[in-house]
């Protein structure tokens, strides 16, 4: 094993009616004026947001609004953000919704507590030193941002995807009702439950330092969203589930499942940001599209670890260590598939040009430096064969 720093500062409220609490915690917390960022109508529509803005007023907590945040978040809503921020003295920010909302909105936090333009961050210019203080109300089970140190941001000139991490980011409490997240359409709760699965997945897959224990959970996880993303196919409405699944995205991305291993490989997701700022796809869609042409690609250069998923966590059975990994690799794959998920682009709804595969794969490499990953170290040239083969 590594050694390793946990760090998981959110304080949850967890289960039935916890939005009703959301006045306290702002005020525990030191805010005086709040930011309430959200993202579409369905926050208006069930009521949620009224309902928030009814406990603010009660508890005599100002506030401001700022809507439409959308799936891949955009900078121009950021600096919006920012500069209606400043201009109404605004010291505590309230994500509404899922992780674009809450991604936004730790954006708009970096960018009011640091002098300059705040995409400096996630072009890797600058560290931040601070972020407003924010909030959560989640209403989709996806990200894991609510209690994570993440958040991603799409620059629309040159549709460019970005991803910046900072403990300062971390949400300082986190409103997790599964209720909320009863009317998601089917299409989002599954593509949740992909993103959840993934911030694991890239966690397990890498070379050395992983802790039994560490491994335990990880895998647990995974077969607890497998099982309960399967129940909500056929149930959208089952409370236990979706507490289930609500719960995993958050321990999928605190932390938790990457103590003493390296870090992880994070290349599935660089591959899918280059498709998301391209062609505004659903992230946990794009990641289930990349991830077999990813896995087949790296399986060789990591085949323990191939080979113990493939077991552990989608039952396949012991014998030759390559056929076991590459069974477990298709057993995922017929999964994406049972939950309506894409394996490939072309289910996904994309049909690129070789042109527009070759600028993905030097996007990406730019954005991580040149290479990167912990399963096989990808350069440009090996995005370009994962992109390709997975046409």
């Amino acid at each position: 094993m590594f050694d390793f720093k946990y760090y998981t500062p959110t304080k949850v409220l967890f289960g039935k009616n916890t939005e009703s609490k959301v006045a306290e915690l702002i005020r525990e917390f030191g805010g005086t004026k709040v930011l309430i960022h959200y993202g579409g109508g369905s926050v208006v529509r069930s009521g949620l947001l009224s309902r928030v803005t009814a406990a603010l007023d009660e508890a005599g907590i100002a506030y401001v609004t700022l809507g439409g945040a959308v799936p891949n978040p955009r900078l121009s809503l950021v600096y919006e953000g920012i500069e209606l921020c400043k201009k109404e003295g605004v010291d505590f920010l309230l994500g509404v919704g899922g992780g674009s909302a809450i991604d936004s909105a730790k954006a708009i936090g970096y960018g009011v507590a640091n002098d300059g333009d705040v995409w400096d961050f996630y072009d890797y210019k600058r560290v931040a030193t601070g972020c407003l203080p924010l909030g959560v109300i989640l209403t989709i089970a996806a990200t894991g941002s609510e209690m994570s140190d993440s958040s991603v941001i799409t620059k629309e000139e040159g549709l460019v995807k970005r991803g910046y991490s900072s403990d300062y980011g971390r949400p300082k409490f986190a409103i997790m009702n599964p209720e909320l997240t009863m009317t998601l359409p089917d299409y989002q709760t599954a593509c949740g439950c992909t993103d959840i699965m993934m911030h694991t997945m890239e966690r397990y897959f890498t070379q050395g330092g992983n802790m039994e224990i560490t491994d335990a959970l990880a895998e647990g996880l995974l077969r607890t969203v497998m099982r309960n993303a399967v129940i909500l196919r056929d149930d959208p409405r089952n409370y236990e589930a979706r507490a289930e699944v609500m719960w995993a995205g958050s321990l999928s991305h605190n932390g938790l499942t990457g103590c003493g291993n390296d870090g992880g490989d994070w290349m599935t997701h660089k591959l899918e940001h280059e498709l998301g700022g391209l062609y505004d796809v659903a992230h946990g869609a794009g990641l289930a599209a990349v991830w077999g042409s990813w896995a087949r690609y790296v399986y060789k250069d990591c085949l323990p670890r191939f080979k113990q998923f493939a077991v552990n966590v989608m039952g396949v059975s012991d014998g030759p260590d390559e056929a076991v990994a590459l069974a477990g690799i298709e057993a995922l794959e017929d999964f994406f598939r049972s939950i309506k998920m894409p394996t490939n682009l072309r289910e996904l709804g994309v049909e690129p040009t070789e042109e527009e595969l070759v600028e993905m794969a030097h996007k990406c490499a730019v954005g991580v430096g040149g290479a990167k990953g912990s399963a096989k170290l990808l350069d440009e040239e090996a995005m370009l064969q994962i992109y390709r083969a997975s046409v």
